[in-house]
């Protein structure tokens, strides 16, 4: 259940423009300071999950792990995504918020 209430947060930040997917956009926005969360889908490969896992301790961004490649795509009506971040503060704390809620 809550894995949908991400995914429609996704959509709603994808037509707000506060979402950028793709591993080229996705990384740019890391480095760039931009991203405030990243998500990488859980059936990603190996070496997708641990580039951007790398990358994220380093820049000091967080990240998750939430959905797969066709759900996130879908959520944001594209094709299938591997990876996408939040640049906005906002869209970023609500999707967390759910993130704590999986866990507990």
């Amino acid at each position: 259940m809550t894995n949908k209430k991400i995914l429609s947060l996704l959509g709603l930040a994808t037509r707000s423009r506060n979402l950028v997917s793709g591993e080229f956009m996705t990384e740019r926005s890391v480095k760039d300071g931009s991203a405030k969360l990243v998500i990488v889908a859980i059936d990603a490969s190996d070496n997708t999950k641990k580039e951007f896992s790398d990358m994220c301790a380093f820049y000091k961004v967080p990240i998750a792990f939430v959905g797969t490649k066709e759900e996130l795509g879908k959520s944001m009506g594209k094709e299938m995504r591997a990876s996408l971040s939040i640049t906005d503060q906002g869209f970023a704390k609500s999707v967390n918020k759910l993130l704590q809620e999986v866990v507990q």
